[in-house]
């Protein structure tokens, strides 16, 4: 196992930051440290924000929907506000299932169930268990050994392992604004994947390795951060063949979750959501004045996310 950390590791031994590439990292750094100081500020008035969200009032009736999100001590406001403002313009009852990463605290564990009386959290040591039993480190040591290196990947190992069924899988950073039609017509009936569409292809591998590997050509633009897979359906063998593989030939990526899935989608028919509907990577316009459904706030949009994003949830209240 030692040497196989290590050959993970090779040419990415540091991830700057939890979720946050290297080049994303740098250039924050190069930003000015003016400008940096006000969305940090922006930032911690969102975290202490959540702390005041309002319960949820809704009723859950007998089996409400539930979405999905891996989360953490450095994430678990973010995962409030993606839930709170999904429900808020649903007006339906929707049970958010967290899992966490390890780093969940007493205290976040007490707000997050605050605000959601019915909310289910998937303790860490859970997630091991299952991991171990279903997933063992001598049958798929790439998997076991990449996720611990990359959390991206715990979106796929540790919310799908040993379940079954459809499964809505939202990433944190994304604030609703409008009724997610599209999203609750899915959760109603969902027939195939669904997921949203990227500024560009975001996968970090070439389009011949993937193909290779999936056996058809990659769709283009596939993002995850709303991403429906069924759990029943994925090949655990193939994935721990296709992490191995794509780590191989072409190096570890931080974007190899997004590609893994995309060549899982490639192989059955979609339901995407509308571009303009469901935006990755907003203006500082669109998210002073929100016209979307949806932002997923990645990259150069994440000061406008502290800034302005989450404070339209606060004003509804």
């Amino acid at each position: 196992m030692t040497s196989l950390t290590q050959r993970l590791h090779l040419g990415r031994a540091l991830y700057w930051g939890y979720y946050v590439p290297k080049g994303l990292l740098r250039k924050y750094i190069q930003r000015d440290p003016v400008r940096r100081a006000i969305d940090e500020q922006a930032r911690i008035q969102m975290e202490q924000a959540a702390y005041q969200l309002p319960p949820i009032t809704l009723d859950p009736g007998d089996r409400p929907f539930e979405i999905y999100f891996l989360s953490g001590a450095r994430f678990w406001y973010q995962t409030c506000f993606c839930a709170y403002s999904m429900i808020q313009q649903a007006q339906v009852y929707l049970r958010p299932v967290i899992y966490d990463d390890g780093t969940l605290e007493a205290i976040h564990r007490n707000a997050i169930s605050r605000i959601f009386p019915d909310v289910r959290i998937v303790s860490y040591d859970t997630i091991n268990q299952q991991l171990d039993q279903h997933l063992p480190s001598t049958r798929f040591p790439w998997l076991r050994s990449r996720r611990l290196n990359y959390p991206n990947l715990r979106k796929l190992t540790d919310i799908h392992i040993n379940s079954s069924g459809w499964k809505l899988v939202l990433d944190s950073d994304m604030v609703f604004f409008r009724k997610p039609t599209f999203l609750l017509e899915w959760l109603r009936s969902p027939q195939s994947p669904c997921h949203m569409v990227d500024i560009d292809n975001a996968y970090g591998y070439s389009a011949a390795l993937m193909r290779e590997l999936a056996g058809t050509p990659i769709p283009n633009q596939i993002n995850v951060g709303i991403c429906g897979l069924q759990s029943d359906s994925l090949d655990w063998d193939e994935l721990e063949y296709w992490c191995k593989t794509l780590i191989e030939r072409e190096c570890t990526n931080y974007y190899q979750e997004q590609a893994m899935i995309a060549m899982l989608m490639a192989r059955a028919p979609r339901a995407i959501a509308s571009a303009s509907d469901y935006i990755v990577l907003p203006t500082r316009q669109e998210a002073q004045q929100p016209k979307a459904v949806l932002h997923h706030y990645v990259a150069d949009s994440k000061p406008w996310y502290f800034r302005y994003g989450w404070q339209h949830v606060m004003h509804l209240e």
